[in-house]
């Protein structure tokens, strides 16, 4: 999701964007933001069905940091986003691929708290290189962009709960067989009813 938000803010920005994930299903999600994807495109990508990356073999790996080798020398800002669940972040940028990019341009690291994306990322700090990239590896990112994230969770309680508001009762009227209030209710009535919290029989 970080990833698509950076695509569309760049491109409202007037930027020239390009984005790559190993997920098949994150390659149209990029380009419908209008941005080009980067990315390698074989068996083992096309298994990565879930909403977060699984591990990836060496091979695919190798693959994936020749690409992204002539590419991040061609960029001015890199942001990196990739996460693997549970384990540390994956290192999809190199000290070689940091040492090819021109003076002045920025790496924005959002995986740093779990290692980070980039090689040369230094968790909680900024630092420039010297061949002057500045790579920004701040640690918890949500914390530094309060106003925002606040903003943005008002804006899903307002839509939410405005899609099912009920004008004549002046009240939401929450219909239980609906997806949405399926997958939001927690509780009913003094008891656990969302099936991922009920407690083990």
């Amino acid at each position: 999701m970080a990833g698509l938000q950076a695509i569309a803010t760049a491109r409202r920005l007037g930027g020239v964007v390009s984005g790559t994930d190993v997920r098949p299903a994150a390659k149209e999600e990029i380009k419908s933001l209008g941005a080009s994807y980067v990315g390698v495109d074989d068996e083992e990508s096309a298994k990565q069905t879930g909403p977060y990356a699984g591990q990836m073999s060496e091979e695919f790996r190798q693959k994936q940091a020749e690409l992204m080798a002539t590419t991040i020398a061609k960029n001015d800002i890199v942001i990196c986003t990739a996460l693997v669940q549970g384990r540390k972040a994956p290192v999809i940028v190199t000290s070689e691929m940091v040492a090819s990019m021109k003076a002045g341009s920025i790496i924005v690291d959002l995986a740093a708290e779990s290692g980070g994306n980039c090689a040369e990322t230094v968790p909680g700090e900024t630092i420039t290189t010297p061949n002057g990239v500045t790579i920004i590896g701040h640690r918890n990112w949500p914390a530094r962009i309060a106003v925002a994230s606040s903003a943005l969770y008002a804006r899903n309680l307002f839509t939410f709960l405005s899609t099912f508001w009920d004008k004549e009762a002046n009240k939401p009227d929450l219909k239980p067989e609906d997806d949405l209030v399926k997958g939001a209710l927690l509780t009913k009535g003094g008891e656990i009813v969302h099936p991922n919290f009920k407690p083990a029989d």
